[in-house]
Formats: C-alpha cells, structure tokens, sequence
C-alpha cells in the first residue's frame, strides 16, 4: 500500500528536483554562494522560524495523541533554538546582531509562506496543518542530505549543511513523516486529497523562499517608504 508520503513525492518529484537545482542550492554546495545572498537567506529563514515555531506550536495543540502533542511540541522549541544557533553563529560572523534582525521585514515570498500556514493553524485540522508543515521538514532533510553527500572541501556554509545532514534531524524529520502517514490511513478521500494539495503548495513556497533569497527580494514598494 502506497503511503501518504510515498504519494506527495510521487504528486512533486519534478518540483522538488528543481529546488535541488535551484542555483542558491548548487552554488550552496559549491561554496560559491556570495554572502549577500547567503545573508539574505538567513535574515530571512530566522523571521521564518518564529512564526514556524507558532504554526508547530498549534499543531501541538491539535495533535490527537499526548505522544503527538509532545512530538511537535518538542519540535516547536527546537525550529527556535536548534536552527536558529546555527543561523546565530552565520550572521555573527557577518556583523549582524539579533535585534537587527529582528527589525527587519519579511518578504513578500516569507509573509505569504508563513500566512499560508498560519491560517491552517486557525481554520484548519490536525491533519491538514501537518500535510502543510511538512514539507519544511521533508525538503530540508532531503536537500540537506543531497548537499552533504556532494559538498566541496572546506565549505564556508558547513555548518548549515551539517544542521540539516544531522542524524538528530533527520530523525525528527522521519517521525513527523510517519506520524503523517498514520493519520492519513484514517481520512477520507476527500481530506487525503486536501492534504496532498497543501503538501503541494508548500512545497511551491520552499522553492520561492529559496528562490527570493538569490533574487534578494524585496517589497516593490520599499522605494516609498
């Protein structure tokens, strides 16, 4: 029997294959990526996770199962603590403080991304808020993966391809996918084809965060401000 997850990647194969190509991705591997865009990413992804961290936080609260409500609880803390470190040592190193970080806005790609989610929190159910956190999940275990087996030698970005390739992460990244797959044993077509189609736009979104990071974006309307 197929699982929910062997379907959502059968349903993104040639979308999740493009963020592997994407050129923040292939130039991220190579240790070319300029700072600026690396820099933008990071700025970026910690406004993300905040707001992230929320979304896990109702999850939690909807979760069917103490066991669940701890998982995801747990995971909740850790988009705030676990990754954010890593992105802390980044932007150190680039003379970047947290309270400027925390002033700056999010971009169109990153508000839309985590409204998106959000608002699955509000109106949503357990399992459809979990088909659509997934993804930041599955994607950045996957692509941390990929990374870390074809990295170049002494890598300026190591420490980034180290959080995701971590054996602790992909764990939790495994556990979130099985507890996906459970639950979507128990819905009905038309719920498992809702659930499929928010993996699906999440999965959108993971390449646009990427892809807004290498275009530097900004809102079109900051020249009025």
């Amino acid at each position: 029997m197929t699982t929910f997850l062997e379907e959502a990647r059968q349903e993104t194969a040639k979308l999740r294959q493009a963020i592997h190509d994407l050129p923040f991705n292939l130039e991220l591997t190579a240790g070319t990526l300029r700072q600026d865009r690396f820099q933008h990413y990071l700025i970026q992804d910690a406004l993300y996770l905040t707001e992230y961290a929320r979304a896990l936080a109702a999850l939690a609260a909807k979760a069917p199962s103490a066991g669940t409500i701890a998982q995801f609880g747990e995971a909740a803390a850790g988009a705030v603590f676990f990754e954010q470190a890593m992105q802390q040592t980044f932007l150190t190193t680039f003379g970047i403080t947290a309270a400027e970080v925390a002033a700056s806005s999010a971009s169109p790609t990153n508000l839309a991304y985590t409204g998106f989610m959000l608002a699955e929190g509000m109106k949503g159910t357990y399992e459809t808020l979990l088909a659509a956190v997934l993804p930041c999940f599955s994607i950045y275990a996957e692509v941390g993966a990929a990374i870390a087996a074809k990295a170049s030698d002494n890598n300026p970005f190591q420490l980034w391809i180290d959080t995701y390739a971590a054996p602790e992460f992909q764990q939790s990244v495994q556990r979130a996918e099985e507890a996906a797959n459970r639950i979507a044993q128990d819905t009905n077509p038309a719920l498992y084809r809702k659930m499929l189609n928010l993996f699906r736009c999440s999965v959108e979104f993971e390449w646009m965060f990427w892809d807004a990071a290498y275009r530097l974006e900004t809102w079109p309307t900051a020249i009025y401000r």
